[in-house]
């Protein structure tokens, strides 16, 4: 294996010295939890894209970015006595020897347990823990716990999931595609009565049952949007570059015409 000469007791001596008010970085020390948010998404999506494209080394150092993030709320909480990053490791290994009974016998870390369990025995018993949990911190209902501040398609994913866990879901695909198709009609509808707020409301019912079918068929909504997007993006700029080479460009061209490049760059 190899050897690495920083450790994480470094990173967090690096960060505390980013943060020291006299000799630490003008901008690490003008930070707060709220003005770093925006910079932990950008990480993790960055993070998010290295993977997708299976770039690897880029991974790894995206990984290191959103430790880093960890680390810097890890500081901040320290400097307010609110929590420590010690205090975040220990309240994660808690988490996940209580939710992994499956595993870690006991909930010891070298607790092992003879008998192995099914994914549907692990999916049961993972929800049945996290409702434990919720009642522990004295969140009612099912829903409770789902961030707001969640991206609107994994949100919805989620609200979905929860509910399917209690019975309140659709047979099977054909019948969630059923509902797809009526809620377009609706939308036409509302389209045809002219009224935005009643336009706007369907259209988030379309979406809202995109994504229930996507749950349904085992895929992430998330996930495939970006994925038609990136394909979206391709062709398009494979539209511009044939159209650049015919000396033309796409803003001048007729609907004919796009088209015509359009169907071309789908097939190259």
């Amino acid at each position: 294996m190899q050897e690495y000469e920083y450790t994480i007791a470094d990173l967090l001596r690096v960060m505390q010295r980013l943060r020291d008010p006299q000799t630490g970085c003008p901008w690490d020390i003008g930070q707060d939890f709220h003005s770093i948010v925006s910079s932990t998404l950008e990480e993790c999506y960055e993070l998010v894209e290295a993977i997708e494209s299976s770039d690897y080394p880029h991974v790894a150092e995206e990984l290191g970015d959103v430790l880093f993030q960890v680390v810097f709320y890890a500081q901040l909480g320290e400097e307010r006595a609110l929590f420590s990053f010690a205090g975040v490791v220990n309240n994660l290994v808690e988490k996940l020897l209580r939710r992994h009974p499956h595993v870690f016998a006991d909930a010891e870390i070298e607790g092992v347990v003879s008998e192995r369990s099914s994914v549907a025995d692990v999916k049961s018993s993972w929800e049945e823990i996290k409702q434990m949990e919720r009642r522990a911190r004295q969140e009612e209902g099912i829903l409770a716990d789902i961030p707001h501040a969640l991206p609107a398609l994994p949100r919805a994913q989620k609200v979905q999931k929860r509910a399917a866990g209690v019975n309140f879901d659709w047979n099977d695909v054909a019948d969630v595609i059923i509902r797809l198709e009526d809620e377009i009609e609706e939308l036409r509808s509302a389209i045809d009565a002219g009224v935005a707020a009643e336009i706007a409301d369907e259209m988030g019912d379309v979406l809202y049952s995109c994504v229930n079918v996507s749950r349904h068929l085992g895929l992430d909504a998330e996930s495939m949007l970006r994925r038609s997007t990136s394909k979206f993006e391709k062709r398009f700029r494979r539209m511009e570059a044939a159209a650049k080479q015919g000396g033309r460009e796409i803003i001048d061209m007729n609907d004919d015409q796009l088209d015509e490049l359009w169907e071309l760059a789908k097939g190259s």
